[in-house]
């Protein structure tokens, strides 16, 4: 890597990480903007894990100006930072101008992605466009009836990303859901901090959206993982001790609040996993909704395991704030969504 590119990638870090205190700053003073919205350009994938209920393999892209409408209201409402999710959303022909658009809101451009479209010239037409963070889930080292989403395939991709992203890029390590040889998450994290990239590790979700406690071995795996210090946000990730003991947590989610999730139909949810809630439109969601939803106490917070949910809510964990079910949903289940 040349001294140029090495000198410019210092300073999007830099300035990265000042709009990231920044950031953080604005959502400790005031409760009354979305911290993250994770958006959907596309619901196809081009991959079909087994425990993911989040894809199909027949949507087309969200039309680009249908995206720019619902990115600029998200705008309109002060959102922090908006996450581009799948599907798989490089399957979106216009995902570059979708990310422009993101930073000409003033908020944080990320993405989410499987990693399997990334090549040398893709990546560096994500630094044009103003990407300021990506994240890769890992599952394996080897693909299996599982997942596809493997160190042999990846691996690559990452020394790609390494060499040539000016964003920041973290791999995600993966654990739970019947992923054979859970020891895997430790080659991938090894991997990952040995690129210079930075490392989380995840506990999965089964088929149907529900935890699965960890076994005694995954538990060691993960408690190995969190114990890898450089470079990775573990700190901000304690929740997951109990979730991997199957044990609930006591927080306050504020999930269609400070977090929102916005389907391909353009409706903002709770998050992926309890699609259905509270089901408004993007483009008719006001501030009185994030007032409503901010106070909105949701039954399957103890044994959540969205970790951008619990991660946003620890800017609001310490306020005294209390929050309830309203009278016409106490008799109402919250969605829980089946393999597709």
């Amino acid at each position: 890597m040349t001294t140029n590119k090495q000198f410019r990638k210092k300073a999007l870090a830099v300035h990265r990480r000042f709009r990231e205190w920044w950031m953080i700053g604005k959502a400790l003073v005031s409760t009354r903007h979305p911290v993250m919205a994770h958006i959907i350009p596309i619901r196809r994938c081009n991959l079909a894990c087994g425990y993911c209920n989040e894809y199909d393999d027949f949507s087309k892209p969200v039309p680009l100006e249908e995206m720019y409408r619902r990115i600029d209201h998200l705008g309109s409402l002060g959102t922090a930072i908006i996450t581009f999710s799948g599907g798989e959303p490089l399957l979106h022909p216009e995902l570059d101008e979708l990310i422009r658009r993101v930073r000409q809101n003033g908020a944080m451009a990320c993405l989410i992605t499987n990693g399997y479209l990334l090549t040398a010239d893709r990546i560096e037409k994500l630094n044009r466009a103003g990407l300021e963070h990506l994240q890769i889930s890992i599952d394996n080292a080897q693909p299996d009836e599982v997942s596809m989403k493997s160190l042999k395939v990846l691996d690559k991709k990452l020394e790609l990303l390494a060499e040539h992203a000016e964003f920041h890029v973290n791999i995600n390590s993966v654990v739970g859901s019947g992923i054979k040889h859970p020891e895997d998450a430790l080659a991938v994290a090894r991997r990952a901090l040995g690129l210079g990239l930075t490392n989380t590790v995840g506990i999965i979700h089964d088929g149907s959206g529900q935890l699965r406690p960890l076994g005694e071995g995954e538990q060691a795996i993960f408690s190995e993982i969190r114990e890898m210090k450089k470079k990775n946000f573990s700190r901000f990730n304690d929740f997951q001790d109990n979730i991997s003991r199957g044990l609930p947590n006591d927080w306050r989610c504020r999930a269609g609040s400070r977090y929102l999730y916005i389907c391909e139909d353009g409706l903002v949810h709770y998050c992926s996993q309890q699609r259905g809630y509270p089901g408004v439109p993007l483009s008719q969601y006001t501030r009185a909704d994030l007032r409503r939803e901010y106070a909105t106490q949701k039954g399957c917070a103890p044994f959540c395991t969205v970790s951008c949910v619990q991660q946003v809510a620890l800017l609001d964990n310490w306020r005294k704030a209390k929050q309830h079910i309203p009278e016409q949903r106490r008799s109402e289940p919250l969605v829980q969504l089946g393999a597709k």
